[in-house]
């Protein structure tokens, strides 16, 4: 549980440097796409692995199937939103690449 919450401050830390505005002239946007899916692909990972360490300690106590079925929904909840939290953050990288491309048009660069 703690290595899971160290990578994920180490993952939103990484996250806000690619949130902050880019001021260079020239973006590596494949690197910046490679870094967030790998991000995004370590995200993945810890929360199948939390999840299954969930499910894992059921076989060690007695747990009543209203109980397992409202933690398969929130597992289901969390995966959702985890998808959700990645597809606007591609998007997002997206959106920032055009506006920029358009500021770089408009001012003849």
């Amino acid at each position: 549980m703690r290595n899971y919450l160290v990578v994920m401050v180490a993952t939103m830390c990484l996250g806000i440097s690619l949130a902050t505005p880019v001021r260079a002239q020239n973006v590596n946007w494949r690197a910046q796409r490679k870094q967030l899916k790998a991000q995004q692909k370590l995200q993945r990972h810890y929360l199948k692995v939390q999840q299954r360490n969930r499910k894992q300690t059921w076989k060690r106590r007695r747990v009543s199937s209203a109980e397992r079925g409202q933690a398969n929904h929130q597992m289901q909840r969390e995966r959702r939103d985890l998808k959700q939290q990645q597809k606007d953050a591609m998007q997002d990288m997206r959106d920032r690449r055009k506006t920029l491309k358009e500021i770089n048009r408009s001012y003849g660069r």
